[in-house]
Parts: C-alpha cells; sequence; structure tokens
C-alpha cells in the first residue's frame, strides 16, 4: 500500500489527481499488468468525488458528438490503455463508455480508478454509464469484491458500491443515438422514464432500471421474451424499430454480450452491440472495439485485436500508430465522399475499384439519395474497419 499525499479528510485537488493519474498510465504503459500502486485514501476520495459528479450531472446524459462509445471493458487494463492510444487520451477525444467496468479481469482496481478520475479531470467530456456488473450483487461474486478484499479491505468495496449506485444509466448523443449498457424494456414508453429513476439506488431484479442494465436483443422473436439470463427480458426487430421511430431516434449504442468482431448489428443496423474487451477471460478469441462517432454523426468502428504476452510488452508501438492513422485518414476520405456521391454516380466505385488492391478487398454500397446510408468495408491483411452514415 503506497502512502498517499492527501491529507485525512481532505479533497483531491489538480496536481495530486494529476499525479494519480500518471501513476495509473505508467503502469498501464511499462509494467505489462502489474497492480499499480495507489492508496486506500486516494481511492476513497476518487470514488467519493466521482460520486458527487454522477449526482450532478442526469441520469440520461445528453451529449454532442464528437465522441467516442465504449463498450465492456471488465479489468482488462492493459487493454483499456491500448484503447486510449488508439482513440486518444482525454481530453483530446471525448468518451462514453457503456458500464461493465470490473469483474472477471485481472485488474478492476486500476480499470475503474483510471476511468473515475478521468471522469473527475474532465467531467464535461468523459462519460461513465452503469453496467449491470456496477451492482454489489454481481460483482461480490465475479471477482471485484475478492481483489478488493485481497488487495485492500472490505470497506473499500463498499465505497465502490455507494459510487456505483449513483452512475447514470443512458445517454443519447445529438438527439439521434441512443446508448445504455443493456437494451430495452416494456416499461420504456419515452426517454421521459429514464430521468425519474431515483438515485442512488440499488439494481432490482425486475423493472425499467433491471432492463436498461439487463436485457438483449433477440433475432429470433417478436415482441418480447424471457432471458436465458434468468433476469430481465429479450426483444425482437419489431420493439426495436417502434422505440426508434416513436422515440425519433436512429441507433441504439450498447454493450453487455461478448460479439466475435467486436461489434455486431441487428435490426437493420439500428442497434449495434459494442464490445471492447479483446480476447475476453483469455479465453473467446474475440476482438475489441470501439465506435468512433465525429461530428456529422458518421460512425467509424476501431478494433483493437487480441495481444499475446511478446506484444503486451509493446503497447504503444509504431504499429498501434500506423493502424490509427491508416483509420483516420479513410474516415476523413469517406467523410468527403459522401458529401459528393449523388454527384459522381458509377465513377465512385470504379474510382475505389482502382484503389484496391490485390492484397486487400473492397465493397462498397451506397444509395444515390443523400440522405440514405452509405456503407464502406474495407478489409486487409490486418485491419477491418467499417464506416457507416446512418443518416
Amino acid at each position: 500500500m503506497a502512502a498517499s499525499p492527501i491529507p485525512a479528510g481532505g479533497s483531491i485537488d489538480g496536481s495530486m489527481l494529476d499525479d494519480i493519474i500518471g501513476r495509473l498510465l505508467y503502469g498501464g504503459r511499462a509494467n505489462e499488468g502489474k497492480q499499480v500502486q495507489l492508496s486506500e485514501t486516494e481511492i476513497r476520495h476518487i470514488c467519493v468525488e466521482a460520486r458527487r459528479i454522477f449526482l450532478s450531472q442526469p441520469n440520461l446524459l445528453q451529449l454532442r458528438a464528437p465522441i467516442n462509445v465504449c463498450g465492456d471493458i471488465h479489468g482488462q487494463y492493459v487493454d483499456l490503455i491500448r484503447l486510449f492510444e488508439r482513440g486518444g487520451f482525454p481530453p483530446t477525444s471525448s468518451y462514453l463508455f457503456l458500464g461493465d467496468y470490473v469483474d472477471r479481469g485481472k485488474q478492476s482496481l486500476e480499470t475503474i480508478c483510471l476511468l473515475l478520475a478521468y471522469k473527475i479531470k474532465y467531467p464535461d467530456k468523459f462519460f461513465l454509464l452503469r453496467g449491470n456488473h456496477e451492482d454489489a450483487k454481481v460483482n461480490r461474486v465475479y471477482g471485484f469484491y475478492d481483489e478488493c478484499k485481497r488487495r485492500f479491505n472490505v470497506r473499500l468495496w463498499k465505497t465502490f458500491s455507494d459510487c456505483f449506485n449513483c452512475m447514470p444509466v443512458a445517454a443519447v448523443v445529438d438527439e439521434k443515438i441512443f446508448c445504455m449498457h443493456g437494451g430495452l424494456s416494456p416499461e420504456l414508453d419515452s426517454l421521459s422514464r429514464i430521468e425519474e429513476i431515483e438515485r442512488p439506488t440499488e439494481i432490482p431484479d425486475s423493472g425499467l432500471l433491471c432492463d436498461l442494465l439487463w436485457s438483449d436483443p433477440d433475432p429470433k422473436i417478436q415482441g418480447w421474451g424471457l432471458s436465458d439470463r434468468g433476469v430481465a427480458c429479450t426483444f425482437g426487430v419489431d420493439k426495436l424499430v417502434e422505440f426508434l421511430d416513436k422515440n425519433n431516434l436512429e441507433l441504439i449504442c450498447r454493450g453487455h454480450q461478448v460479439v466475435e468482431d467486436g461489434y455486431e448489428f441487428f435490426g437493420q443496423r439500428r442497434l449495434v452491440t459494442i464490445f471492447s474487451a479483446p480476447n475476453y477471460c483469455g479465453e473467446f478469441d474475440n476482438a475489441g472495439a470501439f465506435l468512433s462517432i465525429d461530428e456529422s454523426l458518421l460512425c467509424s468502428f476501431e478494433l483493437l485485436k487480441a495481444l499475446d504476452s511478446k506484444a503486451r510488452k509493446t503497447v504503444g508501438t509504431r504499429a498501434s500508430h500506423n493502424a490509427s492513422t491508416s483509420s483516420q485518414s479513410l474516415s476523413n476520405l469517406t467523410k468527403a465522399i459522401s458529401k459528393k456521391i449523388w454527384i459522381t454516380g458509377n465513377k465512385f466505385l470504379d474510382y475505389f475499384r482502382s484503389m484496391a488492391s490485390p492484397r486487400s478487398s473492397l465493397s462498397i454500397t451506397f444509395s444515390m439519395n443523400p440522405w440514405n446510408s452509405i456503407c464502406l468495408l474495407f478489409l486487409g491483411l490486418s485491419n477491418c474497419l467499417e464506416i457507416v452514415n446512418i443518416f
């Protein structure tokens, strides 16, 4: 346990917070996933201050693009650092995380401490939603309780629980993209219902809050169904479309489920699941991903491949930088194309086919109506980037 620079009963000032963030970042980059030494006092003050900020902001956040939207992290701290290296460290980029920061991974404490510290440092550019694992009943079982007890004590775990009980549960980006951890609920007839949920609160076993954090889309059903999880509900494409149309929304962005490519669409691309923990639990061999939304609501997916033990020693290498640069170039190119597609017609296709190298493939679909969707899929040897203009 490290000595704390914060006096008993004091609060975190800017320099102290910067020191904590600096130690956390150094540990994630240089120590190959080894524990970062924070004091119990430092962590308690982080939780208390983050709790205060959560309660000062709405339960349904109203956010503006550009912003990066990230899915489940589950204590995979080195991969969280990789995500920031790819998307830009705060405050260079704004972030919305969809929940499930703790449990299952080896470094839940480092993960949640860095995220809460960034929330304190940049309260209007960095946003954290509550996931179903930000719940004492769940993380008591799946690892976070044991990590807190082993490294500190049960009292600290309870302090985290008090903080989690105050987190917001949903967000809307530019009045068009609805974000939460789980999914829809039969009790969610309008977004105003979310604002009526009181905080602090534990997660109940049923009802609106439970569904927002636990429910899943199901392509096999229509209407509402019972979840195999034994809690909350499932919903079909019909309920998804009905809700989006009724509330003048275009897309739902959620986490909660591991998906092979890091992201997966549902319901004619009107819902996307994002999962940001590659090689989840060391067993799934999945990619991680996050969604980057630019000012015009052009959405691009950045992928994080799983690292082997040797690669983990070189987090932040030139290869990662080059991949990010290529992705940004392709995003900028597609953004320019979307403004001119109605003029170029078939020449648009011919031009991009001529650009495709023998070692890559390119597939483009588009509409001559400039307000309809544009999809560009580029497949290379080591990267896959999909860019979608949802309007």
